[in-house]
């Protein structure tokens, strides 16, 4: 007897946005099932950010659904983002804040109060290793630091599902080594999707792929498979996204 497979806690199905006559993307469906560390790939403009978004219900789908754990993102996008952490690329910080008092307000968002908040605060900086700077003003951090304090106001409330955009992007490659790590750790016990451009980061932290181009999913599949020729990752994404 096989065990069942574990339950999907991202789905797109059927996903298309369109601006008036242009797609942003087409019909796209796949699956990020419990546990699973998923790198989602493409070029500049394939759509990445645009799934993303509408994944996360922060934007509405011209056509198809959007799913976190169960909850359609169009129609119980509330209840779907108690179970959901997303980092945009870029996300909002807010710079004149230590560290401590953003999380200590994105903790009051949630509703965290009492030793519940302490102990969620706490357990955050510990993860996203901010000690050095809890107190010091956001703006005077550095971009890796940034990055963590992103991070770590996501992980607030203890979502099953984190959605990143682009993680890593713009950092050294030490900060990209600690983001790294912190992801693999989270990816223990988590469901995670990344976008991310750095393709030799995708191995250290995913077992699958989905590659996107022209809004239209084009692979999806595990790294090994897709590598099983002897080629490295990004003769492979040079193929499959290439127009030439």
């Amino acid at each position: 007897m096989t065990d069942a497979p574990a339950p999907a806690m991202i789905e797109a199905r059927g996903l298309s946005k369109y601006y008036g006559s242009f797609a942003a993307i087409q019909d796209v469906s796949f699956q990020v099932r419990k546990g699973e560390v998923v790198a989602f790939l493409g070029p500049n403009g394939a759509g990445k950010s645009t799934t993303m978004k509408l994944l996360t219900g922060y934007l509405a789908p011209s056509a198809g659904h959007a799913f976190v754990a169960g909850h359609d993102m169009a129609t119980d996008r509330l209840e779907g983002a108690t179970k959901l952490g997303y980092l945009p690329e870029n996300g909002p910080l807010y710079p004149d804040m230590s560290p401590r008092d953003l999380l200590s307000f994105f903790a009051d968002a949630r509703g965290l109060t009492g030793k519940r908040k302490r102990e969620r605060i706490d357990s955050v900086i510990e993860l996203c290793a901010l000690g050095a700077v809890i107190g010091k003003p956001i703006g005077k951090l550095s971009r890796g630091y940034r990055q963590r304090v992103g991070m770590a106001h996501v992980l607030l409330h203890e979502p099953d599902v984190l959605i990143m955009d682009e993680p890593t992007a713009g950092l050294d490659p030490n900060q990209i080594h600690e983001v790294r790590e912190t992801i693999r750790k989270l990816g223990k016990n988590k469901t995670i999707l990344l976008s991310t451009h750095i393709l030799q980061e995708v191995h250290a932290m995913a077992s699958r792929v989905l590659f996107i181009d022209e809004g239209r999913l084009i692979y999806d599949g595990t790294i090994t498979d897709l590598t099983k020729d002897g080629r490295p990752l990004d003769e492979h994404f040079r193929q499959l996204t290439s127009t030439v």
